[in-house]
């Protein structure tokens, strides 16, 4: 069981680290294209929005196959969609490239988390997809500072070529050591839509949409922010990246544990809610700068809480719909992906400092942690009708 979860988490930091590497390089691409940070911004967008469509769309045409097979074929097109990006020439086939690499993601993720509850001793499920989420976590602890190093010293591209080559390494892994379990022969496409037929599918679905966007809103723009109002020079934002994953990293097992020790929804309002304090000391505070690489470790903590409850929240109310259930949970995370880099980059735009998007990511963090409370008391009162 180790080695299959070690397989999707292999998986998770491929996909961790072309998510949030763009962050970390977001001035070099920028630089390289010759166009604005906003401009560069759309690759994050764009990106959100090939997972966004790619997620339901990638497990409802694989529903009939083996998961070991699913998985196998979403890491194949990885590796060749980022190789074509890396290889694009122009800004325009750049963002179409980016976008197609995209569409694997949220079905990874999707199928691999219910593959991991699988796998999970009972009451362990919550803990065992924080395993395969470490892959992501990882990712922004050594993948996004390693590949922002790369990017600073020799090239962005060079950069992404690496995690196209990951593509391939997760593919042989997934083939080696995940447990070839059968498809769901009692799974159709129709039965797994029924999801969405339902009141809870829709506050899920707003829950992350907007919460996510928090996380985003503050990590999209980290890089320009700590260089110009921490004022900490560009050869040092790996070690801010390095922070940032470290607190996602030990944030994941945290939600977990939290998620299987009390409940998934009450581990959601607490992250959200925790996340937009943290937002508000980072406006506040980040020109200090001693305290900005404290505050880049303690909000990667608190914003990676969520990942593994979230998921489980998806999956508890779905039966029947458990894979497409939790590849829209990733589709909706993009979107806060989308919502939270574009929202966040209006202040930007209007002059009001790299530091304004704070405010912004707290206010969708807020309404995340308000809409949970409200799921919380739906699924209270339905179990005190029946």
């Amino acid at each position: 069981m180790n080695k299959s979860l070690l397989a999707l988490a292999v998986g998770g930091l491929a996909i961790g680290m072309t998510e949030f590497s763009m962050m970390g390089l977001l001035s070099n691409v920028a630089e390289d294209l010759h166009i604005s940070i906003p401009q560069a911004g759309n690759f994050i967008s764009i990106y959100a929005l090939g997972v966004v469509i790619g997620a339901p769309l990638l497990v409802m045409l694989s529903n009939k196959f083996a998961p070991h097979k699913v998985l196998m074929t979403l890491m194949l097109m990885f590796s060749v969609f980022h190789t074509l990006f890396v290889i694009s020439p122009d800004y325009t086939t750049l963002l179409i490239t980016r976008f197609v690499s995209g569409l694997p993601h949220g079905a990874f993720f999707g199928v691999g988390s219910v593959v991991a509850t699988q796998l999970a001793k009972p009451g362990k499920e919550a803990q065992a997809v924080a395993i395969m989420f470490a892959g992501l976590t990882t990712a922004n602890l050594i993948g996004v500072p390693l590949s922002t190093y790369i990017g600073q010293e020799f090239s962005w591209r060079t950069a992404y070529g690496l995690i196209a080559s990951l593509g391939i390494i997760t593919t042989l892994t997934i083939w080696l050591w995940i447990p070839k379990l059968e498809a769901d022969k009692n799974t159709n496409t129709q039965k797994q839509l029924s999801f969405f037929k339902t009141k809870t599918a829709w506050v899920l679905v707003a829950l992350i949409s907007i919460g996510t966007g928090g996380l985003f809103a503050w990590i999209s723009y980290i890089k320009p922010m700590m260089m110009h109002i921490a004022l900490i020079p560009e050869k040092n934002i790996p070690i801010i990246m390095t922070l940032v994953g470290l607190g996602m990293f030990l944030g994941n097992f945290v939600g977990g544990k939290i998620a299987d020790t009390f409940s998934p929804s009450k581990a959601v309002i607490f992250s959200f809610s925790a996340m937009t304090i943290c937002l508000i000391v980072v406006y506040y505070t980040v020109h200090i700068q001693w305290l900005a690489y404290v505050m880049a470790l303690v909000t990667g903590l608190v914003a990676f809480t969520m990942g593994s409850p979230l998921q489980m929240m998806l999956i508890k109310n779905a039966k029947g719909s458990e894979m497409l259930a939790a590849s829209a949970g990733q589709a909706c995370f993009n979107i806060g992906n989308a919502l939270g880099a574009y929202l966040g980059g209006i202040p930007i735009a209007l002059g009001l400092g790299y530091n304004s998007p704070e405010w912004v990511g707290a206010g969708m963090a807020v309404s995340g942690a308000i809409l949970a409370f409200l799921f919380l008391k739906m699924q209270q009162n339905q179990q005190a009708v029946r």
